[in-house]
């Protein structure tokens, strides 16, 4: 193709961008944790984001607006798991009217051309139920696009990932992008992790629940990997979630990697530091203990954040804070990590008491395995239910 050609070519696909994914608004869905619709519901809205634009529904939150939003909400939102963004929806009962309905799709105007691309298909009652049969005839007809669009692609270029959700329900489809790649709890800051860390969403959710602000001290007492001292540090300084990582839009043809840019720069000249200690994690594990130093010192919170050896068990929580009431977050050993220390109900039974005694008008969350460890703790605490693990289990939140 002649230089002449290829410029005024590429000239007419930017406009269409702009025209048909930058300027338009879009349909997107929040994919959120059992139990966390309500907390990102907050979150959006509190972001100054239009509550007739929002609707919460089975997994998550629908919304309407444009590209810009969903990047920024990818940035900056910390309780859901990923953000589609809704690419079609048709009716199709045969292969052949799924393929024609794929390939009427501008799949150019939304992927990179050169990409790996992956499919989550989900069907329910429809008459194209072979989730692997339908991947396979998507697939077929979103590479030929991409293809005939005719970029040179160089042989030892890494290609990116992109995943396209394809939801069939009663013969109707719904396909979607995902613009976020790696689920979004992962913030990139936890590079050294003990066994079963707890998920940064779930954290934000019951420092959310609890009431936890800026003003606030932080005590973090079993803090394993600290995912609940390193989510408060990121609350307490204003820095957004995914500050630290890259996502799946970064390859889109609609980004702009200057328009981004200029975000994030903005967001930093946002992000507060603190030098003082106002965050107190503790753990009887050395290896805890090392990985969060490693953690902390690297993305510039050492200074506020206080990491020491201690047991949950010898904490005085005056001592720490004298004359300041905050929040305590839990996440006790449960399941096999409990094992050589002593049965459920004992061992929650003891950590009632310890709070009971000692941490008297604090808030409190604390993770529980099952329902029946609120009443072991004896305390008034309200349960509210989550999913970690691949487990039902239950947060418990409330002041001491």
């Amino acid at each position: 193709m002649p230089m002449t050609d290829y410029n005024h070519h590429n000239s007419s696909f930017q406009k269409r961008i702009k025209r048909r994914i930058i300027g338009r608004e879009h349909d997107f869905f929040a994919v959120c944790s059992p139990g966390l619709k309500q907390v990102c519901h907050n979150e959006m809205l509190d972001s100054g984001f239009p509550e007739e634009n929002l609707t919460v529904t089975s997994g998550g939150i629908e919304f309407k607006s444009k590209l810009a939003d969903c990047i920024g909400f990818n940035l900056g939102l910390r309780s859901p798991l990923r953000i589609l963004m809704r690419i079609s929806r048709f009716k199709a009962d045969s292969f052949e009217t799924l393929e024609k309905k794929i390939n009427a799709i501008d799949w150019i105007l939304y992927l990179p051309q050169n990409c790996c691309l992956k499919f989550k298909v989900t069907t329910r009652k429809s008459r194209l139920y072979h989730s692997d049969a339908i991947a396979q005839r998507c697939e077929k007809m979103i590479s030929n696009q991409l293809r005939g669009a005719g970029t040179i692609v160089l042989a030892d270029q890494k290609k990116p990932d992109q995943t396209i959700y394809v939801l069939a329900e009663h013969n109707e489809f719904t396909i979607s992008l995902d613009s976020t790649g790696t689920l979004l709890f992962k913030r990139g800051i936890k590079e050294k992790v003990t066994t079963a860390p707890l998920r940064e969403n779930l954290a934000f959710a019951m420092l959310f629940w609890a009431g936890f602000s800026k003003e606030d001290i932080l005590i973090d007492p079993m803090c394993g990997s600290g995912t609940f001292s390193l989510e408060g540090a990121m609350m307490k300084t204003d820095c957004p979630p995914g500050f630290f990582r890259s996502f799946a839009f970064e390859t889109w043809p609609g980004f702009s990697r200057k328009a981004y840019d200029h975000l994030k720069k903005k967001t930093q000249e946002q992000i507060l530091t603190i030098s003082q200690k106002q965050i107190f994690a503790s753990d009887i594990d050395d290896s805890a203990i090392t990985c969060l130093e490693q953690n902390t010192s690297k993305h510039g919170f050492s200074d506020l954040i206080d990491v020491s050896k201690k047991d949950f068990f010898s904490i005085i929580p005056s001592m720490i804070s004298p004359g300041e009431k905050g929040v305590v977050m839990l996440n006790p050993p449960y399941g096999k990590r409990l094992e050589g220390k002593s049965d459920t109900q004992s061992f929650y039974r003891e950590i009632g008491k310890k709070l009971a005694a000692d941490f008297k008008g604090w808030r409190v969350g604390v993770i529980l395995p099952l329902r029946e460890c609120k009443s072991y703790l004896g305390l008034k605490l309200e349960l509210k239910p989550i999913y970690h693990g691949g487990l039902d289990i239950f947060a418990g939140i409330g002041l001491i």
